[in-house]
């Protein structure tokens, strides 16, 4: 078999890491505060995952990219404008109020449903990306489920590398313990990859992609299905971690005596 690859990246969106993030409860659930009013960006470990996506799909003529992404429409249409930039893919939006606490069983339910669907996936070449972990859903648990669902016996976590062999077997490097990683040969597709960093940069604009992607975007997110989260975890309590500093001027104190008290006082917070 040649080796083309359908390739389906799991990527949601989530608030700017760099906004302040206050947690609130709500008579439907526990969300964050002004939610729909916090700049958005893809999901840092799925945005890795979409451009070694690409990167591979480039090297192997004929094979395709879909973005999965199950996010509040109108949010998902802003953080497009910017990904759309970036890579080529086909996206495959769900509409969806997602948050940083929707329930990962939940999410891959919908995730599972929506590949399911995609006309002309071939799942014997299919090669499901995502995050090894998230920056919303951080259960670390959220692709593997969607994983179980499709059948995929093959998943590998927390991926640095992929390599194609001349025979066509993958080569993976996944990350372990000790700043080291676990060299694993798979077959070929179907396989899953949680992906952790990857070796590749953030690429950079290129307007032409960017239009051409819009054009089937936009119709797409217009097309959204609807959908709900069946939340199945209740939380006693949200709120933000407090933040705390107790400063002394101490003089003539050994190294000894200082990393004492400093341990002591670890041990006590």
């Amino acid at each position: 078999m040649s080796n083309v690859y359908h390739i389906v990246v799991c990527a949601g969106i989530v608030p700017d890491p760099l906004q302040t993030l206050e947690p609130i409860t709500t008579p439907t659930g526990p969300a964050l505060k002004n939610e729909m009013m916090l700049p958005a960006v893809l999901d840092p470990w799925s945005g890795h995952a979409l451009y070694e996506a690409t990167n591979l799909a480039a090297h192997f003529p004929g094979s395709k990219v879909w973005l999965v992404s199950a996010a509040p429409k109108a949010k998902l249409q802003q953080v497009m404008m910017n990904v759309a930039q970036k890579a080529s893919f086909e996206l495959i939006p769900i509409d969806v109020p997602a948050n940083g606490f929707a329930d990962a069983h939940s999410v891959a339910k919908i995730l599972g449903e929506a590949i399911q669907t995609i006309a002309g996936l071939d799942r014997s070449r299919l090669l499901l990306f995502g995050g090894w972990e998230s920056a919303s859903r951080g259960a670390g648990v959220t692709m593997q489920l969607v994983g179980e669902r499709l059948g995929i016996r093959d998943q590998f976590q927390g991926v640095d590398q992929l390599t194609v062999q001349n025979d066509g077997s993958l080569e993976i490097l996944e990350r372990i313990e000790g700043g080291r990683h676990l060299v694993s040969t798979c077959q070929g597709p179907p396989a899953l990859l949680g992906w952790a960093t990857g070796n590749l940069p953030e690429p950079k604009n290129n307007p032409q992609v960017g239009m051409a992607n819009m054009r089937a975007i936009m119709p797409a997110l217009q097309k959204a299905k609807p959908a709900s989260l069946f939340q199945n975890v209740r939380y006693v309590s949200v709120t933000p971690p407090k933040q705390q500093r107790q400063t002394r001027v101490v003089k003539d104190r050994s190294v000894d005596e200082i990393a004492a008290e400093l341990a002591e006082w670890i041990v006590q917070s």
